[in-house]
């Protein structure tokens, strides 16, 4: 760059010289001395602007700025070096008309060959990766430039829902309604489509997704803005695939740091149900916090070995504990309590599947109870400081053994609160359904989509609260620290989100289209199968209880009515005894006379008369009388 810098710049002078004179007779005023020492002046001043230890494969334009204030910084010490010599002969304006034309040589041969270094030292993709841009903004225009500085993609077009902007040229590609979205993506071949809004919403991102999976391309997002303003960024490190959480319809809801840690660090703690997708998020995200020892409960074989496992190669300094067995039993349960001086209780051990539950009433009611039950009297005896319930949103006004049984939990969990609340803080954390755990609706989306479909939905208009596994994780930890006792804590989770609109959204996700009537030649079909029994159109949070603040701005608190402790445990006893018949009408009438909300949906098949049992006389029953912890 030097050698070739001293070539180039007596003649930058000289052009600057015949420009200011006209002729060649100011230029040859000068020797060939002045030009060389000019040269040299020149070099210097653009040394202290570091430009010939630049990388010029490399070089941006923070450096080229840099550069021409050091050439404006020479150019102006011998305009003053003139004035104090009183030289008349030399015209003083020809030294701007130098800045000017070294500023643009320098420009212009660095950047010339910055860009045939890059075309060079860079494998060229194939044709296969034409791209098109959405969003026509400040964003959209700096990831075309980036796009070809670094060859990876070749960006055709912008897309963009302004009338005004159609037919315009941005970044030297032109810009295109929406409008033409399925025409222009055959006629230029694109097979990939970068979103480029950084702020755009959830709703529209969704409705983005759809034209565009109609229209048979992959969609990719533009995740980091900042990283297109340094030059050496690729679209690699800025572009990304779409995430789950993008398809939430809110913002994740960030955890509280003085909230976080506060019942578990230096802390001996519990995590039942520890191979679950609660569960094991709960253990990671409690490994980060320096509990003392953690304890792994789980009755699943491979789920517990794969969660310690786990923990052992990321968290090598955890101390932790794997204990295998079913929380319904109780001297496990206690034993675990006593021997580890267990400090907090995070139960998330549960059957969760409604279909499943719905079929085997028997077991999701012992285990869900019973298991709520036993946590609850061991940790009260134990004197455990805090313990929390993981419920669910089926819990509120259930049409499902499920979402009864987790109510039940509750109800024990409040009993426990009220009985024992001077030294133990009981508490529930209530949330919808969770992106990627097990059962979830995206992982069997995931799976039939790869199998070529049909996406199976049982009802058109069926929407659910949604919410990532961390987010579920970080709210039950906070939860503990903020209870006061016999509190339930529902997140803000905003809107709830269609089903339908989650499958359409996920099938354009892999650039794919659905196989409609009005578009037979899809690949994916969406199908109908009807509300599963106990399943509900749409799912609720609350319900009729005392809702306050709490210290967490997206985190709301309830007081909900309860059982009278001695009432509910009778009612819990009569419970089981049905269970024991395996009589389905006597076990919903038993979840019926604790659960009053409960209104299961489809009728229990004809079975022979059950027998007699012991069962609360109706007077008792219906003196059952909710009372406020």
């Amino acid at each position: 760059m030097v050698v070739i810098d001293l070539l180039a710049l007596p003649f930058c002078f000289l052009i600057a010289m015949l420009l200011r004179g006209g002729d060649l007779k100011l230029a040859m005023h000068y020797g060939p001395a002045s030009y060389v020492l000019v040269a040299v002046v020149t070099i210097a001043a653009l040394s202290m602007s570091d430009l010939y230890r630049a990388v010029i494969r490399f070089i941006d334009q923070r450096l080229l700025s840099v550069t021409g204030l050091a050439l404006a910084v020479a150019v102006l010490c011998a305009y003053v070096v003139l004035f104090a010599i009183n030289d008349e002969m030399f015209p003083r304006s020809a030294l701007a008309i130098y800045w000017f034309i070294v500023f643009s040589y320098v420009v212009t041969s660095r950047i010339g060959m910055r860009n045939f270094l890059r075309n060079h030292s860079t494998r060229r993709r194939p044709v296969s990766d034409t791209v098109a841009i959405y969003g026509a903004g400040e964003a959209g225009a700096q990831l075309a430039q980036t796009m070809r500085n670094s060859g990876e993609y070749r960006p055709v077009c912008f897309f963009d829902d302004k009338h005004v902007l159609n037919d315009r040229t941005i970044a030297g590609l032109r810009v295109f309604h929406t409008d033409r979205l399925v025409e222009l993506v055959q006629a230029h071949n694109i097979r990939t489509v970068v979103i480029a809004i950084p702020s755009v919403s959830p709703e529209r991102l969704r409705d983005i997704m759809q034209r565009l999976g109609q229209a048979g391309v992959s969609t990719k997002i533009l995740s980091r803005l900042v990283d297109l303003a340094d030059d050496k960024a690729t679209p690699r490190d800025s572009i990304r695939e779409l995430k789950f959480e993008d398809l939430l319809g809110r913002a994740p809801v960030p955890p509280r740091v003085d909230l976080f840690a506060r019942c578990v660090r230096g802390k001996q703690v519990l995590v039942t149900g520890a191979g679950g997708s609660i569960g094991s998020e709960l253990c990671r995200q409690i490994a980060t916090l320096g509990p003392a020892c953690l304890h792994l409960l789980d009755h699943s074989e491979y789920a517990l070995y794969t969660i310690r496992q786990e923990l052992a190669t990321r968290f090598p300094e955890l101390a932790a504990e794997a204990h295998l067995g079913s929380v319904c039993n109780a001297d496990l349960v206690a034993r675990i309590l006593h021997d580890g001086a267990v400090q907090t209780i995070y139960h998330a051990a549960a059957y969760k599947h409604v279909p499943l539950v719905e079929a085997n009433i028997v077991e999701g009611l012992r285990n869900n109870v019973l298991g709520a039950q036993v946590v609850a009297e061991a940790a009260a005896r134990a004197r455990v400081e805090t313990c929390v319930l993981i419920s669910s949103d089926k819990a509120v006004r259930p049409t499902n053994i499920m979402g009864a049984s987790k109510r039940i939990a509750e109800l024990i969990f409040q009993a426990a609160a009220a009985r024992h609340g001077a030294h133990t803080t009981f508490c529930m954390v209530r949330f919808g359904n969770v992106l990627g755990s097990s059962g979830s609706v995206i992982p069997l989306f995931q799976r039939q989509i790869a199998r070529g479909g049909p996406l199976t939905i049982t009802h058109p208009e069926v929407s659910r609260y949604f919410m990532l596994i961390p987010e579920a994780a970080q709210l039950v930890i906070q939860a503990g620290a903020m209870a006061k006792g016999g509190d339930v804590f529902v997140l803000d989770m905003g809107e709830p989100v269609r089903i339908l609109d989650l499958a359409r959204t996920m099938i354009a996700m892999t650039g794919l289209t659905e196989k409609t009537p009005q578009n037979p030649g899809g690949e994916i079909e969406i199908k109908f199968v009807g509300l599963f029994p106990g399943e509900k159109l749409h799912e609720e949070l609350l319900t009729e209880g005392v809702v306050f603040p709490s210290e967490h701005p997206r985190i709301m608190r309830m007081k909900e009515n309860a059982l009278r402790p001695s009432v509910l445990e009778t009612c819990i006893t009569c419970l089981m005894m049905a269970c024991d018949t395996h009589e389905r009408a006597m076990i919903e009438s038993m979840v019926k006379a604790i659960v009053t909300e409960y209104t299961p949906q489809q009728a229990a098949p004809a079975t022979a008369p059950a027998p007699v049992l012991a069962v609360p006389e109706p007077g008792l029953i219906k003196k059952f009388v909710p009372f406020r912890i």
